[in-house]
């Protein structure tokens, strides 16, 4: 059941976290982030979190104007959940949340990984050089098709087909982790069918690394 669970504190931080604060609350907000979501791609990237409890939080986050949900085109179609103006407004929290937890020891496997967490950090974390041409890249990561450009230094994500593309890339969220995480994975990841490329393996890298030398600590922390 949802709850209704309050500090009974004045504060600013403490009326957010009336808000937010419940268990899978702020999860729900990080999937919504890029693209509205249906609830069964909502129970896909959450896969921990039980359908009864991934349903409280939504109608919570709904009943106080953090989400809202909303038909797609076709009035017969599913309905699909979003960010409301105010519930955008916890996206820089969300992600200064996640750069604070670079030092937190990472969970006991089997852990999950969303294609959201994956395409955030590529968004926001891998520098590129603003002089470099760009690259669009037609992204499927489990089925999902995402368009990923490179541009002036800038990495926009949106979801969809691109109109062209300079390579096409195939794989899952937790391989894409990897290789972020550990470059000289690639060629091996390649080999064996984990990714599947279409397109110039130099615009992947430069893509996936950018211009840096090392991979970026948000992938490597293990402390």
């Amino acid at each position: 059941m949802p709850t209704s669970r309050s500090y009974r504190d004045s504060c600013g931080m403490a009326r957010a976290l009336d808000v937010v604060g419940e268990r899978w609350a702020l999860l729900v907000v990080r999937e919504l982030l890029l693209v509205p979501q249906r609830f069964s791609e909502l129970r896909h990237a959450l896969p921990n979190a039980s359908s009864n409890l991934l349903a409280d939080r939504l109608r919570e986050l709904e009943h106080h104007g953090v989400i809202r949900r909303r038909k797609l085109a076709s009035t017969a179609g599913p309905q699909v959940y979003e960010l409301t103006e105010w519930g955008r407004k916890l996206e820089p929290i969300v992600l200064a949340l996640s750069d604070w937890g670079i030092d937190a020891p990472h969970p006991p496997e089997p852990t999950s990984l969303s294609a959201t967490s994956v395409l955030i950090f590529l968004r926001g974390h891998v520098r590129h050089d603003p002089a470099a041409p760009p690259i669009v890249c037609r992204l499927d990561l489990d089925g999902s098709v995402w368009t990923v450009c490179v541009d002036s230094g800038q990495v926009q994500v949106r979801s969809g087909e691109p109109a062209t593309a300079d390579i096409s890339l195939r794989t899952d969220p937790k391989t894409l982790g990897g290789l972020l995480a550990d470059p000289a994975s690639l060629d091996a990841a390649l080999a064996e069918g984990s990714v599947a490329l279409v397109g110039d393996l130099l615009a992947l890298k430069r893509l996936l690394y950018g211009v840096a030398d090392s991979p970026p600590r948000h992938w490597t922390s293990q402390e």
